[in-house]
Formats: structure tokens, C-alpha cells, sequence
């Protein structure tokens, strides 16, 4: 009896494609579900979660690919559903806690410390005097800043604060402010790392070149094949451990001094570019650790 999974998206495109065709080459059902469409009926569901497709039943595991806004409200429900899941036995990949935790720049940022990764000094208020205060105290060091929205992905508003700029307005940011050391790579030569993480093992790496400070791919970096070596390889699966998460893309920076700082981890991440550069197939490569982790005995069926 083939497993059916659900990928949790509201917008499938090449991700889901790859995810679906991963799924299907491994003998997997997959249907797609938007956590919009989910909700909870204790009085008549066998689980007290209801699945659109699944009718009765509940998928035997789920892959999620992405959680869409809404208000305060509207959020917390959709993780309450993935929360429910796992609590009723569903393996969930990545679970609502480690997306909880890693969409979070804040708490990522604290769990990395706490770890001893090596990561940029950051500070994190509601206060903009607070936050006043640290732009004014770094740059009086001779240090930047990047003010960063607390939640927020492939670049968009991001800030560099240097001495004599005012502190933007607070209220463009959701009332907080996340501030870190900006990670100097050296004038004209900017660029990170992404590294691919699954199942604690780092698989796939590659070098972006920004067009300017900002490396992401959405905002016109270039991605180029890099060795993933040794010290590459620990600190990201050393910070996915920290986090607490089944996979995740791993962004790091060197600074003109060679150091390697971890920035961000992120627990809902694309691969698009890095398969551009990759012969494996990285979507394989997700869904074998979901069927091995998750459900053992489906993959023991898959090798007999």
C-alpha cells in the first residue's frame, strides 16, 4: 500500500513539482494542501483535524513547503493544525516548532548563541530609544549595522545603518527592531554561503555573489559551485542542531578576516538555485530523509 503524503503549499511551482516527482519515484501518493483549507472539527473528526483530500483519513506524513501569512490569528491556526498533527502522530517535516523557531529571527539568533555558534552580536527591542542607543554606541566603535525586519525572507527590507544615519521609522518595521553587526566581507567582494542541510548532514553548498551588500538570489546575486568543506560543514549542521530542525538552508558569512559567522537558518527553504549548480537531485535527497526518519517502515518496504 503506496504512502500518502501531503505537501503543505500554497504555491506549488517547481518546488512542489520536484517534491511531487521525489515522492512519486519512491512509490509515495502526494497531493498538495494549503493549511488555509484545514481546520479543526472536534466534533466529528475521527482526529479532530480535518485534511482536504484526505477525507477520513489523516496522511501518513507531511512535508511542508510553506506557511502563508495572515493576521495574528490566522498563523497561530495554521500551526496549531501542524502542532495537532505531531501530536496525534503524523510525522510533520519540518514541525511547527522548528518553522515557529527558525521563522523567528530573534529566537534563532538566541539558540545559536546559547549554542557558541559563531554569529553576528545582535539586539532585538520594541524600544526605537533602545535601539537608538545601540546604532549610536556601535558606530561610535566604528561598527555598522543591518536592521532587519523580525520576520522576513530572500532580502526585503533590510537596512544598513552607518554613523550620522538616522534610526528609521519603527512602525515600518511591525514595532521591532532586529539589529546585527554588519559582517564587513570587503568593498565590491560580497557574498554568503547557503548550505543545504537534511537530516544533520550538510549535502549541498554554494557561493552568492551580491550585487551589492545583499546576497540573496531574489535580489540578483549569482550562485557559483563552492567545496563543501569541513568547516563549512560543522557550523551548519551544528546551527540546523541548535535550531532543532529536520532540514534547512544555512546562510553564512566570512568576514575580510576569514571568520565564518552562521546569520540565518531557514526552515522553509528554496533549493531552486542551488540544484542549478548540483547534479544530484536535492529533492531526493528530502524526501528519502522524511521516508528513513519519519516513516522507517515505508522505506523498508520501498527496498524490498
Amino acid at each position: 500500500m503506496s504512502r500518502r503524503i501531503a505537501i503543505i503549499t500554497d504555491d506549488p511551482g517547481w518546488h512542489g513539482r520536484q517534491l511531487r516527482q521525489a515522492f512519486a519515484a519512491r512509490g509515495c501518493e502526494s497531493q498538495y494542501v494549503s493549511l488555509q483549507n484545514c481546520y479543526f472539527d472536534l466534533a466529528h473528526a475521527r482526529h479532530g483535524v480535518v485534511i482536504p483530500g484526505f477525507k477520513h483519513s489523516l496522511p501518513d506524513a507531511v512535508f511542508v513547503r510553506g506557511v502563508p501569512g495572515g493576521t495574528l490569528e490566522q498563523v497561530i491556526l495554521r500551526l496549531d493544525i501542524l502542532h495537532a498533527l505531531r501530536e496525534i502522530g503524523v510525522p510533520v517535516y519540518n514541525d511547527a516548532r522548528a518553522i515557529e523557531r527558525s521563522v523567528d529571527k530573534a529566537m534563532t539568533s538566541f539558540l545559536l548563541k546559547r549554542a557558541g555558534i559563531p554569529t553576528p552580536a545582535t539586539w532585538v527591542c520594541e524600544s526605537a530609544a533602545q535601539a537608538r542607543a545601540v546604532l549610536l554606541r556601535e558606530t561610535a566603535a566604528g561598527r555598522e549595522l543591518v536592521l532587519k525586519p523580525l520576520f522576513g525572507s530572500q532580502g526585503l527590507g533590510l537596512q544598513r545603518l552607518k554613523s550620522g544615519m538616522d534610526f528609521p521609522n519603527l512602525a515600518e518595521y511591525s514595532g521591532a527592531a532586529y539589529l546585527q553587526s554588519f559582517v564587513d566581507c570587503g568593498e565590491g567582494h560580497w557574498h554568503d554561503f547557503r548550505v543545504l542541510v537534511v537530516g544533520g548532514a550538510a549535502r549541498a553548498a554554494m557561493l552568492r555573489r551580491g550585487t551589492s551588500w545583499i546576497n540573496n538570489v531574489a535580489q540578483g546575486a549569482k550562485c557559483e559551485n563552492v567545496q563543501l568543506d569541513e568547516t563549512l560543514q560543522k557550523l551548519a549542521q551544528d546551527a540546523v542542531r541548535a535550531v532543532g530542525m529536520d532540514y534547512a538552508g544555512v546562510d553564512l558569512m566570512r568576514d575580510r578576516n576569514g571568520k565564518l559567522y552562521v546569520i540565518e537558518v531557514n526552515g522553509i527553504p528554496a533549493w531552486r538555485g542551488l540544484q542549478g549548480i548540483y547534479r544530484e537531485n536535492l529533492a531526493q535527497y528530502l524526501v528519502d530523509d522524511l521516508l528513513a526518519r519519519k516513516l522507517p517502515q515505508a522505506n523498508m518496504e520501498m527496498v524490498c
